[in-house]
């Protein structure tokens, strides 16, 4: 079974939540990790058109060439690029913006003015940090760890319900990171989340 085919339930779960809530901004989310997602090139040639990555290099030392790979596939796929945290790799690579850290989300407003067109996006995972990235400027804010995840710095998993009272009281569209996959998107259905993001489980069944 090709990456497509097994992408395409969480692809369609996505694509309603984004078109509800989050309209002109993508639906599915595409996050790499050095570790879990090794031949990230490769799963953005599957993606479907309007989606995004967000390339985590964590300081790698290919980061500019990896990016740089990325950055052509993503344009080939018609799929927006967002680098994390650095915003100097954001540049060098021709990012189409970047994504924060919940302890550097203050930085969306500078960020947006230095780049103006950049989509900025912050990570939370609890109240107080959506409105800090709010405040601070970010378009989107991606809410984690929904479900129990296998990233080694995933807290206690916030469950549907506690999302949604996050979600709903926003006030920013909030994309759902965190053991997310086709069959734990489904339980999203009936949130205000604005979209799915996944590492992993963006190729699993």
């Amino acid at each position: 079974m090709s990456v497509h085919t097994r992408l395409s339930p969480l692809a369609a779960t996505a694509r309603l939540l984004s078109r509800r809530a989050n309209p002109g901004l993508p639906g599915l989310w595409f996050v790499t990790d050095p570790a879990r997602t090794p031949d990230p090139v490769a799963t953005v040639a599957q993606l479907p058109r309007g989606s995004a990555v967000i390339f985590r290099a964590f300081g790698a030392t290919d980061a500019v060439e990896l990016g740089r790979a990325l950055r052509q596939a993503t344009r080939k796929a018609g799929v927006l690029l967002l680098a994390g945290a650095d915003s100097a790799l954001a540049r060098r690579i021709g990012a189409d913006g970047i994504h924060l850290p919940e302890r550097l989300a203050h930085r969306a407003g500078q960020l947006r003015r230095a780049r103006p067109g950049s989509l900025v996006t912050a990570a939370a995972h609890d109240a107080a940090a959506i409105r800090k990235a709010r405040r601070a400027g970010a378009q989107a804010v991606l809410v984690s760890p929904v479900f129990p995840s296998r990233s080694p710095s995933a807290g206690r998993p916030l469950g549907v319900l506690r999302f949604q009272a996050l979600a709903r009281g926003a006030g920013v569209p909030v994309v759902a990171l965190g053991g997310i996959n086709s069959r734990t998107a489904r339980r999203l259905k009936g949130t205000c989340a604005a979209g799915l993001a996944a590492v992993e489980g963006v190729t699993a069944p």
